[in-house]
């Protein structure tokens, strides 16, 4: 299984020469499982880049993209690469999006909701491709080779994290988790979602001052992050979700300080999520 990150980002895009290293589009990661059919986690403004990626091969195989996508909430920062995804420009591209049940409104109503005027130019039926949004509770499920575990996580609103196993590897997705107070319960269902993964994308986005001035914006601090993978057997802790006032110097001292935060020593790996990476489970990154 290839991963590839395309969007590192939370709550917003960032642009500029401080961003250059770890990247500045919003959550969205690829997964190559050996299937002609991709794979994506999260819809942020990393979307447009993985379409842009992704066009000239499908046009060269005279194909329009048939494609499946974990879709975590509906926040913007995991949204807003949706309408941008050039592949849906294709007659006959078809977008599978599973995403979670909502309390007071089917996922249709809301994401249609979104992408429409005056929010955004054109609704989504005006797509030439076509975008099938499935809700999703707590369950498991199959798509293509790979197997699905979705689980409801501690946000703000309804969200899900994902563990995805597929050729042998798995992966765990949670890019936004509410961390407690204590900074030492773990959710049974995260570690389930967690227990013994090959590698664990969790949310990172605060430093512990930040936290202390936001302890209930639904994130968590880089130490909690390496104490859910260190308490659920990880192997690869993949930091995840980099809030936007941090740049490349701070991220790049936030791992540094990952390394030595209580349980970081029980984990194979610890690394900062980079724009563009990509890791081979398994292997090192390329």
């Amino acid at each position: 299984m290839l991963v590839t990150f395309y969007g590192t980002r939370g709550s917003c895009p960032c642009a500029g020469d401080g961003y250059d290293l770890f990247g500045g589009n919003t959550s969205c990661v690829l997964l190559d499982i050996g299937d002609d059919n991709p794979l994506i986690i999260d819809a942020g403004t990393g979307l447009r880049e993985l379409g842009v990626a992704l066009r000239p091969r499908l046009r060269a195989e005279g194909r329009a993209i048939q494609a499946r996508m974990l879709l975590t909430h509906l926040h913007y920062d995991h949204l807003l690469g949706l309408p941008f995804f050039c592949p849906l420009e294709d007659e006959g591209a078809v977008l599978e999006v599973y995403g979670p049940k909502q309390d007071d409104a089917t996922l249709s109503e809301v994401i249609n909701t979104a992408v429409t005027p005056p929010f955004f130019p054109v609704k989504m039926k005006e797509f030439r491709g076509e975008v099938r949004l499935i809700e999703v509770g707590e369950e498991d499920f199959a798509l293509g080779d790979a197997k699905i575990v979705a689980r409801r996580i501690p946000h703000t609103g309804p969200t899900l994290g994902f563990r995805v196993e597929a050729a042998g590897a798995t992966l765990t997705y949670i890019s936004d988790h509410q961390a407690p107070l204590d900074m030492k319960t773990v959710e049974p269902k995260v570690l389930e979602l967690c227990r013994d993964a090959d590698v664990l994308i969790h949310d990172a986005q605060y430093d512990e001052e930040e936290f202390a001035a936001k302890p209930d914006w639904g994130h968590s601090t880089i130490a909690y992050a390496v104490h859910v993978a260190a308490t659920a057997g990880v192997k690869t802790l993949v930091l995840f979700h980099h809030d936007p006032s941090h740049d490349d110097d701070r991220l790049a001292e936030l791992e540094l300080e990952a390394l030595e935060a209580p349980g970081a020593t029980s984990i194979e790996r610890i690394i900062s999520a980079r724009e563009g990476m990509t890791l081979d489970l398994g292997s090192s990154t390329r």
